[in-house]
């Protein structure tokens, strides 16, 4: 069994376009596998599991095909209402692909029940897919082969691509595999578009991430980020954010003694938000104690999930 079992030779003529999902387990690297493909920072990226919580689009426009990339929750085991909202988004995504790239992550030799699951479902959709094999930079390609053959055998059809979305390794021949896939069609976005994002919903992810990063334990899976206004003055963008938190002594660690921490999370934030908006930003963050929202479904809807 070739790594790349589908050839992707004899371009054709059309010009092609249409939506790919990028599915697979939390923290398989498959937001870093969107922004490598784009070229952009369109998903926020962490270490931790569950960053993406809904559903994020990224464009890639080449002169022989449109990549409509559209990034979603990692599947995962959970009964906690956001979780479960998290999961539902990723099988919507999951059915709107008109191909799908499966993400696995390189490291064991043995195909996860979870991913094998994945792969039963997305089977049963019946869409072109293509499996990467992510994180090779960690492994080398030659270790990849016990888990390729098992997804293979998973999904004897889908092309199998090693890749490290981290350095770009490969990542061209997932492209060049996945191009003659999509349907013949024109252009479906500008050309100079990257994502179909808003600048306030960029915003909002953006801040989270800083806080992803800055914080330990529990405390960033139990944190929302809501901007509440976003003005374009004439010398600034003016952005007033609110974060949420579901306990009163998580409150206290995002703020930090003397409002230390809330300070460095608000200046990582507008610093890439000024480079994102090519302006000065002026960025206030407050923080507001919602007990159990994560819990709660009318709180769940009133803060966009």
């Amino acid at each position: 069994m070739s790594l790349s079992s589908t050839e992707a030779g004899g371009a054709a003529a059309a010009y092609r376009a249409g939506f790919l999902t990028l599915a697979g387990r939390t923290n398989v690297g498959k937001s870093t596998l969107l922004n490598r493909i784009v070229g952009q920072k369109v998903a926020i990226v962490t270490p931790k599991p569950q960053t993406t919580r809904r559903r994020i689009v990224g464009i890639r426009t080449d002169p022989d095909a449109q990549i409509i990339l559209i990034d979603s929750p990692g599947f995962h085991q959970s009964r906690q209402p956001l979780n479960r909202r998290m999961i539902d988004t990723a099988r919507r995504c999951l059915a709107e692909g008109e191909v799908i790239v499966a993400v696995i992550e390189a490291g064991g030799t043995t195909l996860s029940r979870e991913d094998r699951d994945l792969l039963g479902e997305i089977g049963r959709l019946g869409r072109p897919t293509v499996i990467a094999i992510n994180k090779i930079d960690r492994t080398g390609r030659e270790r990849t082969l016990p888990l390729a053959e098992q997804a293979h055998r998973a999904l004897p059809d889908a092309a199998i691509v090693p890749i490290s979305a981290l350095t770009g390794e490969n990542v061209d021949e997932l492209i060049r595999v996945v191009k003659p896939l999509l349907p013949a069609s024109a252009a479906l976005m500008p050309e100079d578009e990257y994502t179909d994002q808003t600048e306030r919903m960029m915003a909002e992810e953006i801040v989270r991430e800083k806080i992803f990063l800055a914080m330990r334990q529990e405390v960033p899976f139990s944190t929302a980020v809501v901007v509440e206004q976003f003005v374009e003055e004439e010398a600034l963008t003016r952005i007033e954010a609110l974060i949420v938190v579901s306990r009163e002594s998580h409150k206290g660690m995002v703020i930090g003694a003397g409002g230390s921490q809330l300070k460095a999370i608000g200046t990582q934030a507008r610093l890439e938000l000024e480079e994102l908006l090519g302006r000065h930003v002026f960025l206030g963050l407050r923080v507001k104690v919602e007990p159990g929202w994560t819990g709660d479904p009318r709180k769940l809807k009133e803060l966009g999930f």
